[in-house]
């Protein structure tokens, strides 16, 4: 059954795509072209068991950085322009709600209520990232049920729709920031925080980390360029002892992620896998 995944912080208006059809039965090749392509401007995918359909402005399209990412894993593709239409639309029709074992449960507001989960949360279901159904959103918040955040302090880096953030004022955090390039991301998440009658998180339009309030939690689900980039600014916010979970990554980057970590005093506790995706959980 084909289903539309939203990787990147970035609103599907109508306007001519180019949808790229390529044949894979092997999941882990599924993840893996997701990502790649998400990183040269795929913004959504439809997948199945016979492969993925991605889609990009039709005006973004660089055939020369498309042949690389599929040569690469000796896979074929076609191209086919797509007429205009409401992709915001299609996304909804496709959005069901996500549930993590029965520690909580994401859901729009036209879904029928989830009961039987500790925590449950509402989010418009528009293009930004962060609804749980990727694999490292689904993985960032298993990892938190094994987190206190009782009275603590968090900084979300990267908050897609703030699913992260709404959660962790639900565990019972004092106090959150919330940071996001993308303008769509932060109108998105005002909403998504109306909505689930949110008062402690604050959100902010950020390429990167310029606080110089330290944190006992950081949530970071990015990417690995982005975490490595900004990795001496995320040890710099943590108070001694704070807890740092990375996701966006895949289980071929852990390596280069453990190596910054290590050289800013990060120290690997945990790592958690999904689908070739990992979420890493560090202390300071």
């Amino acid at each position: 059954m084909a289903f539309f995944i939203p990787v990147v912080n970035k609103y599907l208006r109508s306007m001519n795509y180019i949808q790229v059809a390529i044949e894979t039965n092997e999941a882990e090749q599924h993840e893996i072209l997701v990502a790649l392509l998400a990183d040269i401007g795929f913004e959504g995918f439809e997948e199945s068991d016979n492969g993925i359909k991605a889609f990009i402005k039709e005006s973004m399209l660089d055939t020369e950085a498309l042949n690389e990412v599929v040569n690469n894993l000796q896979l074929q593709y076609s191209l086919t322009t797509v007429a205009q239409q409401n992709w915001n639309a299609q996304w909804e029709r496709s959005f069901e709600p996500v549930m993590v074992e029965n520690f909580v449960a994401v859901r729009a507001d036209f879904h029928t209520p989830v009961t039987n989960v500790q925590h449950e949360i509402i989010i418009t279901p528009k293009m930004s990232f962060g609804t749980g159904h990727h694999a490292t959103t689904y993985l960032m918040m298993q990892q938190m049920s094994h987190i206190n955040f009782v009275d603590k302090t968090v900084f979300d880096f990267g908050t897609g729709t703030g699913v992260l953030a709404i959660l962790a004022e639900k565990m019972g955090a004092l106090k959150i920031d919330a940071v996001d390039i993308d303008e769509w991301s932060i109108e998105n998440t005002n909403e998504n925080i109306a909505a689930n009658k949110c008062q402690k998180i604050t959100v902010a339009m950020a390429s990167a980390i310029t606080t110089a309030t330290k944190y006992d939690v950081v949530l970071a689900n990015i990417n690995l360029n982005v975490l490595l980039d900004n990795m001496s600014d995320i040890a710099l916010i943590c108070k001694k002892g704070a807890t740092v979970l990375f996701s966006g990554i895949l289980s071929s980057d852990e390596n280069s992620l453990k190596e910054s970590a290590l050289k800013h005093s990060l120290i690997f506790k945990t790592v958690s896998e999904k689908s070739n995706w990992l979420c890493i959980e560090a202390s300071c």
